[in-house]
């Protein structure tokens, strides 16, 4: 009989390990019960994590079982922090751009330099202001809820915005924009645009580009998008494979770890999510 039960609670406990392609690393702390974004940094050993709008100023590196070693400080408001990147010194930039209701007219990312992350004072940052060219309304009518943004990755000396729709029928759509990744106040400049699907568990809540270049990763609830083959820098121009990870939860954040690995985080919410999951890709 305890042979039996030793059984059953080891397939339970492996079936609890893994949703579709997902497997679960860890839960992750209360800390990050709405974590937003997700990003692995050259010449740091920890995975950066921070929580959007309404929480604290606070960036977590947070090592590969899911605890938070480092708490660093920010000294700028968080508005809605929505996602994380980094660039090739190792500096992080804090992607401030939620705007549920496209009424934002401070759309601003926040770069801390790589140094500054190991700090135990409140940290200054440098501030990317932009602004999308083809909005003139604060806010556009409901059927141009177009200029909300969760999602966006440092490529070549440029930050690669992804927006988020609030479009009812629409809500899988994106646009892709591109701004200098330096101080100042810029147009975004608009490249390209992709229709995931209509429903809201497409909607596009993060993005990642592998650290080879070959291949763009967007996340929403429902699947993770592969983008690869694409021209120059319009990656949703590419090849595209689809991976459902059979899982719907709040997904909120992604980044490569490897060229075909990728990490993800999801928000606890309605009594589910709060985890840091692996994905492999090929």
């Amino acid at each position: 009989m305890k042979t039996i039960t030793f059984l059953f609670s080891l397939l339970l406990l492996v079936g609890c390990q893994n949703f579709g392609e997902l497997t679960i690393l860890s839960d992750l702390p209360n800390d990050l019960r709405e974590v937003s974004g997700t990003e692995v940094v050259s010449n740091s050993n920890l995975i950066w994590m921070l929580n959007d709008g309404g929480n604290k100023t606070k960036i977590y590196g947070v090592s590969k079982k899911g605890k938070i070693v480092k708490e660093t400080r920010i000294k700028a408001k968080n508005n809605d922090w929505e996602d994380l990147t980094s660039d090739e010194k190792g500096n992080l930039y804090i992607g401030d751009f939620g705007n549920n209701e496209s009424r934002r007219k401070n759309l601003v990312i926040l770069k801390v330099k790589h140094k500054d992350l190991s700090s135990s004072k409140k940290v200054a940052v440098e501030k990317i202001r932009f602004y999308y060219p083809n909005q003139s309304s604060f806010p556009p009518k409901k059927k141009q809820l177009f200029f909300d943004s969760e999602s966006f990755f440092y490529y070549n000396n440029s930050l690669y915005i992804f927006t988020k729709s609030r479009v009812k029928n629409k809500f899988g759509k994106t646009s892709l924009y591109r701004i200098p990744a330096t101080k100042g106040n810029h147009k975004a400049e608009f490249i390209s645009e992709f229709n995931n699907c209509d429903e809201m568990d497409c909607w596009i809540t993060s993005a990642d580009i592998s650290n080879d270049g070959s291949k763009v990763a967007l996340l929403s609830p429902s699947s993770v998008l592969i983008f690869s083959d694409f021209k120059k820098d319009d990656f949703l121009s590419g090849k595209l494979i689809r991976i459902p990870l059979n899982y719907n939860s709040q997904k909120e954040g992604i980044t490569f770890k490897t060229n075909n690995t990728l990490l993800i985080t999801d928000e606890k919410a309605h009594g589910v999510g709060g985890n840091f999951y692996e994905l492999k890709i090929n």
